[in-house]
């Protein structure tokens, strides 16, 4: 669904052994109960299919219906690359890719996933940047224990 404003949340992982896949799971889920379809990011397909299997046991207990972009159906959440953003019908971007998403206007929300790490971090430290001088409004958000266990 496009959207002539895009809602930016930069969730910051304070905690290094905590994963922002597992966190990316949780967020998934709760765009999903909340009758939202999502697409979670990857900057290549390897992490994707890396993705792909690990939502098969998270969050636990609960099963998250989601394919790959690459895979034929109606998943209401898909996991891809940039290259699949042109095709997504998302709602929600859940990125966890170091680039920048394009035109994310044309989205209702965009999630950036922040790593614990500090070397990690100046990637999104330039997304964050990039998107206020798109016109946007990032908001972030700490996350500390809360984002599941490793």
């Amino acid at each position: 669904m496009a959207s002539s404003s895009c809602q930016v949340d930069f969730y910051v992982v304070e905690d290094e052994r905590k994963s922002v896949e597992q966190l990316a799971c949780q967020l998934a889920m709760m765009a999903w109960e909340q009758g939202m379809r999502s697409m979670l990011l990857l900057s290549n397909q390897k992490q994707a299919e890396q993705l792909d299997s690990l939502m098969w046991s998270v969050p636990n207990e609960r099963f998250l219906p989601h394919q790959l972009c690459c895979q034929t159906g109606q998943a209401p959440v898909t996991i891809g690359t940039a290259a699949d953003l042109d095709h997504s019908v998302a709602d929600v971007i859940i990125n966890l890719s170091t680039e920048l998403v394009p035109t994310p206007q044309r989205f209702r929300r965009l999630l950036e996933l922040v790593p614990a790490r500090d070397a990690e971090r100046k990637a999104s430290r330039v997304k964050f940047s990039a998107y206020r001088e798109l016109g946007l409004q990032p908001k972030s958000h700490a996350m500390g224990r809360h984002t599941g266990n490793n």
